[in-house]
């Protein structure tokens, strides 16, 4: 339980400031302002080999592929942050095509869910952390870790078998506070 407050914790820690309101105490973070702290401490429970990087101190990117709904917000909540001698960097991949070779963590949009079969294939053998929503069945399809919204709460679901294959190791920790791992 302990675990789990200090997680939270961290994840409000991690969210940008709201901008432009003298009353940003008592407004309530966006899905996506929560959904962009998430993807930035994956990346602390996730581990890459070390084949992922081209140097010891690489960009660690984090990327959205398709229609990005984070706007700036999940550029704000990495920026200045360093992993591991990672500086955490943010990209825009309009296609697949660059998303290989050049990405550590990428968020699916939605937009491109008719094509989540064809990017799988083409992910196949990379060291990616895929990330998309549940609701486009996206860890049946070959994903990673997908968010589900349970009512008002925002959780998350790890395929552990996709991230093995892929050659990273995922803490027990973050398995520990995914809603469901399917093996």
């Amino acid at each position: 339980m302990r675990l789990c407050a200090t997680f939270i914790f961290a994840l409000i820690l991690a969210l940008p400031p709201a901008a432009g309101s003298a009353r940003a105490a008592d407004t309530q973070p966006t899905e996506y302002q929560l959904k962009a702290a998430y993807i930035y401490h994956f990346a602390q429970f996730i581990d890459w080999p070390a084949s992922a990087f081209p140097a010891g101190d690489s960009p660690l990117i984090i990327g959205v592929l398709g229609d990005n709904p984070f706007g700036a917000d999940l550029e704000h909540t990495i920026q200045g942050k360093v992993l591991n001698n990672h500086p955490l960097t943010f990209q825009k991949f309009a296609s697949i095509a660059e998303v290989t070779n050049n990405c550590h963590i990428l968020f699916i949009s939605s937009s491109e869910k008719k094509r989540l079969p064809e990017i799988f294939t083409t992910l196949k053998g990379t060291s990616i952390l895929t990330v998309g929503e549940e609701s486009d069945h996206f860890n049946e399809n070959g994903g990673m870790i997908s968010f589900v919204l349970d009512g008002t709460k925002i959780r998350f679901q790890i395929n552990q078998t996709t991230v093995e294959k892929a050659g990273l190791k995922i803490s027990f920790k973050l398995l520990s506070l995914a809603s469901k791992v399917t093996h």
